[in-house]
């Protein structure tokens, strides 16, 4: 399922913001083209339609609203009530659960509720290592969850890039953690949820999936789902969802839904985002279409074949290859630095970001690799035919990099803005 394109003409469709404050009006105009024109593959960021932008425009913007559906502490919440029944209702319907929070501002805000929920500050809590594909939430130290609670990390084989269920059991069984988080950022695999519920039933702690990558790949059945298995899901509602920045909280127990509820607020928030509940019942909406599942599976068929051609061009990529929407590449053995590649191909039109790769010896901020994703591209209508043409365009790319070629990153980067014209970015606001 690709979504409708906006026209091509690249006239600002801002009045009001035009008239009212040109320079910002400019600047948006200028992100329109820059998203236009070039091929975005952030693993974490895609296309929203048109409905959701608007839904995340519209006058709900005005309303402040403590609380939830019939129990706010203002007035005025007659429709508001609605549009977040609407918005939950659907989220229970689609991923199967028996509870859904449509509040959370964010991913990170969403994980510190579950942190909340069910833990106390010095409890041990268990997620994967950021360096090795987690996310700073997962008891990271650097991040409040990591100073708050004690966090202790799983990571993947040296020999495959993939997690080993017996050295995640040994750990937890050691370690006794109250909460376990599965998921994370930097992930090509797919994630054995029911292993992980059984370790977590055995060590007396609560599975947290954490799906905000593959959420959308979850309710398009191109990746198995974390329920009924983990007592929570956590996720981000734009990535593979296509929805606008905001975050869910679900659960399979009405039990566990309500320790999330308070957490949510009051223990985290204030009033909910109306405009960003609304723009999420609209994107639950259109993935509850069967034409999502088309484009569910094309992403994951995108991402297989782009990392079929980029290992016939020698590239090391973790794990091997991939099962979902990213691709990891180790770029050691091509003698360039994960930022330095990330900044040529960026320059070049392709948008990607530097990552650290499992046991990178460079430093975060300078890391082994390079991180690619096939959500964007593939709401624009992109497939597996146009993977080649990819795969060629990131190898030039990397070898510019490495050679200080600019020229060929200007020949890359008119290549791709001429297939880029072909395929129309949805949902951008362009008349």
């Amino acid at each position: 399922m690709t979504l409708s394109p906006s026209p091509t003409s690249h006239a600002l469709s801002h009045p009001a913001l035009a008239e009212g404050d040109p320079e910002l009006a400019a600047l948006v105009e200028a992100e329109e083209q820059l998203q236009a024109d070039t091929l975005r593959m952030i693993a974490s960021e895609n296309y929203v339609s048109a409905a959701v932008l608007e839904a995340s425009g519209t006058v709900l913007q005005n309303k402040y609203s403590e609380g939830y559906p019939g129990r706010r502490y203002y007035e005025g919440q007659q429709v508001i009530d609605r549009v977040e029944r609407l918005a939950g209702d659907r989220a229970k319907e689609l991923f199967r659960t028996a509870h859904a929070n449509v509040q959370p501002y964010s991913g990170s805000p969403a994980n510190l509720a579950v942190y909340l929920a069910f833990a106390e500050p010095g409890d041990t809590v268990m997620g994967m290592s950021l360096p090795m594909g987690g996310h700073l939430t997962h008891g990271w130290g650097v991040s409040a969850t990591g100073k708050w609670f004690r966090g202790v990390q799983y990571g993947v084989r040296r020999d495959t890039g993939r997690v080993d269920l017996d050295e995640v059991r040994d750990l937890a069984l050691r370690e006794r953690p109250r909460v376990i988080f599965c998921g994370g950022t930097a992930l090509p695999r797919t994630i054995d949820f029911e292993g992980f519920a059984g370790i977590a039933r055995e060590a007396g702690a609560v599975l947290v999936a954490d799906i905000s990558h593959i959420a959308g790949l979850v309710v398009g059945g191109a990746h198995p789902s974390p329920v009924p298995h983990a007592d929570v899901v956590s996720t981000t509602t734009h990535k593979t969802l296509r929805g606008p920045r905001g975050a869910m909280l679900m659960a399979t127990t009405a039990e566990h839904g309500k320790a999330i509820d308070k957490a949510v607020f009051p223990g985290l928030q204030g009033g909910p985002h109306n405009q960003t509940t609304a723009a999420i019942a609209v994107a639950l909406h259109e993935a509850a279409r069967p034409s999502f599942r088309d484009y569910a599976h094309a992403v994951v068929a995108n991402a297989r074949a782009l990392a079929d051609e980029l290992l016939a061009r020698g590239y090391d990529l973790v794990s091997g290859g991939t099962d979902n929407h990213l691709v990891l590449i180790d770029l050691t053995s091509k003698d360039v630095p994960g930022r330095q590649a990330a900044k040529a191909l960026d320059r070049a039109g392709i948008v990607a970001n530097s990552n650290t790769v499992p046991y990178d010896p460079r430093k975060p901020f300078d890391p082994s690799g390079i991180r690619l994703g096939t959500p964007a591209l593939t709401s624009r209508g992109l497939g597996t035919e146009h993977m080649p043409t990819v795969a060629a365009w990131i190898d030039r790319g990397v070898t510019a990099a490495r050679t200080g070629d600019e020229e060929a990153l200007e020949v890359v980067r008119a290549e791709v803005a001429e297939l880029m014209a072909r395929f129309p970015a949805p949902g951008l606001g362009l008349k």
